[in-house]
Formats: C-alpha cells, structure tokens, sequence
C-alpha cells in the first residue's frame, strides 16, 4: 500500500544527518532543532474509486489519496477523554494525517474513511490484531489473532444481485417487491453517519427510530418524488419487507472494506468466516 521507496530518500553508510528532502519541520513552521526530515506518507485504496463524490470534491474519480503515517500528536488525539467522549477522535485523526487539507473528513463516504483508518492502524502498530472474540458457538471467550493486511476491498460488486441501477451520478435505483416503488437512494458520507448516530437525539422516553434514521438518509426520491415529504411518507409507511429489500440494497452498494475473515475456536473446533470484531485497544495493541 505505501509508496514512498523514491518519497522518504537514504542515507548514506555513516551519515549522521537525517535527510533534508520534502517538507522539512521547519517548512511546517516548527523549529526542529537541527533535525529536518520526511513523515512517511502513502496511497490508500479508495473502495469508492472516487466515483459517488460530486465533481467538485477533491477525490472525484481518484481510486487513491494520500495520507501521512500517524504520529505522538495523533497518539494524543486518541488518547483525549474529551475527544473520545464526543466521539470525535478518530474523525479528528484521519483529518489530521490528510496530504490534501482541501478534504473535509465528514464529506468522506463512510468506506473510504474505513479503509484510511485501517491503513492508519496497520502503519502505526503493524497488521497483527490480538482481541478477546466470543465463539458464536459454544460462548468461550478467547484472544484471536487477525491479520489487517487480509482485509479486501469491496467495491460493490454484488449489487447486480438486488438488481440495483447505478445512475453513475452517485445515486442508484431499486424497484421494492412489495409496493413497486422504484426508490432512488445514495451512499453515505461520515457527515450522514454522525446526523444517523448523534444529530438526531431523540426525547426522553422517546423510542429509538433507527431504521427509519437510516432510510431517510440514504432514500433520495420515490418515483421520481424527490420531497422532503414524498420521502419522509415512503420511510415510515413502506412494510417491512420493503424497508428489508432497501437495506440490503444498500448493503451490496455501498463500497467498503471487507473486515470478514477466517475463525477457529480454540475450545470447540467451531469454523466459520466471521467479521473481525473492533474493540477499544484497535489503536492501542501494547494495552
């Protein structure tokens, strides 16, 4: 995944002074003291191959961006009770590390901003993952090892089998089996995940609407519709079967980072594929 062979420069045998090529501390406005040198960047693979971002966003049409290895400042990002409580940390990192401070982390779809956070983690502390996973099986509670580097790329490949049409402006189309509406929807971007999770705080004693959330964020129009209110009718009348068929619909369109791999447990024997569970020590390993 990285790139920076020809980026990071050499030294030669018995040279004492770092090399002083790029953007040096002091080109970033800091006085390094005497030290000038290069924090490694590289190229991550965009699941979205940039096609569902407007033309005036930065990573219309790029299949990569470049981001910069995270450093002690990003290690305190993550280590901030302040940031973590308000659930911005990790948002606040991967802005932090972008080569390109034209882009606004929140307009990232929610893929792509997954697959830099694995890169992140992967050149921070390595591809090895050691968590506590809890056998679906038999309950036992055991520490698994996963390797980051087996993740795959998803780029929406299967939506063919909803019979999804991509307007390639971003949006798609599905016919719902059981009304026939034929329901214009998107991909999320960070911005919608954190309206879907924390924008939209509902009242004491309220109950929790988050199906119905996460339909009106993605759903655009019905046939052809596109009012607030069209919208907002379809979303909370349409049966069951129908909100289903727009979830899944949405599943195999969205493009993503494949965390599935291959378990075994230690005390039944159980296999399966299953998704590799992310816990509070995904960026502190030593903890």
């Amino acid at each position: 995944m990285s790139r920076n062979k020809d980026r990071t420069g050499s030294r030669s045998r018995g040279e004492n002074i770092p090399p002083n090529v790029g953007k040096s501390l002091a080109e970033q406005g800091s006085d390094g003291g005497g030290f000038s040198f290069v924090v490694p960047t590289e190229f991550v693979d965009l699941p979205s191959m940039g096609r569902y971002y407007p033309k005036n966003h930065p990573l219309h049409m790029q299949d990569t961006v470049e981001i910069r290895q995270m450093t002690a400042k990003e290690e305190d990002i993550l280590t901030s009770r302040t940031l973590l409580k308000k659930g911005i940390a990790l948002d606040r990192v991967v802005s932090n590390v972008m080569v390109n401070r034209g882009i606004d982390v929140d307009s990232l779809l929610i893929g792509d901003k997954n697959a830099i956070i694995i890169a992140l983690r992967v050149s921070g502390y390595g591809n090895e993952y050691i968590t506590k996973t809890t056998c679906p099986q038999c309950g036992n509670t055991d520490e698994y090892n996963f390797d980051l580097n087996d993740t795959k790329i998803y780029r929406g490949e299967d939506m063919h089998t909803m019979d999804v049409v991509d307007n390639e402006d971003g949006t798609f189309n599905v016919i719902l089996p059981k009304t026939q509406l034929d329901v214009t929807f998107r991909v999320l971007t960070g911005r919608d995940e954190k309206a879907i999770t924390y924008g939209m705080g509902r009242k004491k004693n309220a109950p929790e609407m988050n199906v119905t959330k996460q339909l009106a964020s993605i759903v655009v129009a019905a046939n052809g519709n596109d009012s607030r209110e069209a919208v907002n009718y379809v979303v909370q009348n349409i049966p069951s079967m129908d909100s289903r068929h727009l979830r899944t619909a949405y599943r195999v369109t969205a493009p993503n980072i494949d965390l599935t791999q291959y378990y075994d447990c230690n005390e039944c024997g159980y296999e399966a594929e299953m998704e590799v569970p992310l816990s509070a020590n995904f960026f502190w390993p030593d903890r």
